[in-house]
């Protein structure tokens, strides 16, 4: 295996002068990427000790504030060196570079070798899970990469074969025809399984629900709330739309005269994709009467050492402004329950009271996830390189968040008869 150690330093570069605006070029610490502003053009570009190829995120604005793809506003503060994405939270800090790498304005090359390379080496110098996953990822590739070799036609195959021990649902190979990952082993199939869930969940509330983009609220007999969270994205097609139909929504469900006659909330978060971290907040802050610590987020920031990451950056969850309900809450988690997902329910952890969690692990991924373009046309590597840290400085990438009271969630045999356990719990907890 090519692994090249002469690092980004060695790249060479076209001299120009160092200015005093937000034009230039950029490198991040963390997230092993170069950023160019020019005539109010923002232009991404992904680099590995190997390789610097144009990036997925694109944008164009008035010099300071971009309009970025995938309905993102990404914010340069040349002050501060700070680049931020208003979808995401955090910043990441920038180190002002003289010029481009000159290697970032060559084509790359598309051969089998070529992507094998830039995809080993993305992988390598980001992810920080390999020791957790018990993956030796030198050796994996040493291996992998004489099979490309001697046969470059197998190559999307030999990709997914390094991907999938690792199981890990934010790493993914995505090509125009096909795509790899992998999910927790035992995990149900989400397109398959999502839409009987949520039926039976429905028709054991023995109350109407109204639906919203992101889920649904019911008043349930007792004094009970029942709020499910599918998403936290996809509402509109911007963040900034997101966040206003999302405050709409908990408008409508945070009344005044609700939470008076409130005894308890549940929160069902078995069916949530992810999203938007922020949205997490959101909600958290309509949970709660007194600030309290979410997570601590830090990156992967050297490309040789996985134990090396950026200096963690601390969320809380503060009250919101609008009413709010303080009280028991039950929260229903399981395998279906990833990214954002988790995150919220990490960001609750620390409440008072603190609510009980119910169900089964939650699926164990919690960074953003990084979009990578690879060299062949329409092929993208999505891989993580954070880490979501509790007040012990521990991660539960891998293992989930565990639940207070173990139950089945959505069983195969609880579906065909149309149960909720999980459900009927919590109900009983709070009643």
């Amino acid at each position: 295996m090519r692994i090249l150690l002469a690092g980004l330093a060695a790249l060479s570069v076209v001299a120009a002068p160092v200015n005093s605006t937000v034009d230039g070029v950029w490198r991040t610490d963390g997230y092993r990427q170069l950023i160019e502003v020019a005539g109010g053009k923002l232009t991404t570009y992904d680099v590995t000790e190997d390789s610097c190829l144009p990036g997925s995120v694109t944008g164009t604005g008035d010099g300071t504030t971009f309009a970025a793809n995938e309905g993102l506003v990404a914010t340069v503060d040349r002050r501060a060196g700070k680049l931020s994405f208003d979808g995401d939270l955090g910043v990441r800090f920038l180190h002002r570079l003289p010029a481009l790498p000159a290697q970032c304005r060559a084509r790359p090359s598309s051969d089998a070798l070529s992507t094998f390379d830039i995809f080993w080496h993305t992988l390598a110098e980001n992810y920080p899970f390999f020791a957790a996953k018990g993956v030796d990822w030198p050796a994996e590739g040493r291996a992998a990469r004489q099979q490309v070799a001697a046969h470059p036609d197998r190559l999307y195959n030999v990709l997914c074969g390094l991907i999938s021990p690792l199981h890990d649902a934010h790493v993914g190979l995505f090509t125009p025809d096909r795509r790899c990952t992998s999910l927790r082993p035992g995990t149900p199939d989400p397109a398959t399984t999502i839409p009987r869930t949520v039926a039976v969940a429905d028709a054991n509330l023995d109350a109407p629900v109204r639906h919203w983009a992101g889920g649904g609220y019911a008043d349930l007999p007792g004094g009970i709330g029942y709020l499910r969270i599918e998403s936290f994205q996809g509402y509109t097609g911007t963040f900034a739309g997101d966040r206003a139909a999302l405050g709409n929504a908990l408008d409508e469900i945070f009344t005044t005269a609700r939470i008076s006659a409130l005894h308890g909330l549940i929160l069902d978060l078995r069916v949530n994709g992810g999203g938007a971290d922020p949205l997490g907040l959101q909600v958290a802050a309509r949970l709660t009467n007194a600030p309290h610590f979410a997570y601590a987020k830090r990156a992967r920031n050297d490309p040789r050492d996985p134990a090396r990451f950026t200096t963690p950056q601390p969320f809380f969850v503060r009250p919101a402004a609008g009413p709010r309900y303080p009280g028991p809450v039950a929260v229903l988690i399981g395998d279906l329950d990833a990214s954002a997902g988790e995150t919220f329910v990490q960001a609750l952890l620390n409440r008072r009271p603190r609510p009980v969690l119910i169900g089964q692990p939650t699926q164990g991924v919690y960074s953003d996830t990084m979009e990578r373009t690879l060299p062949r046309p329409g092929w993208r590597l999505a891989v993580p390189n954070e880490e979501y840290l509790d007040p012990q400085g521990r991660t539960y990438d891998g293992t989930g968040i565990g639940p207070d009271v173990p139950a089945p969630v959505f069983a195969p045999a609880d579906l065909a008869a149309g149960r909720d356990p999980v459900l009927a719990t919590a109900r009983r907890l709070l009643g």
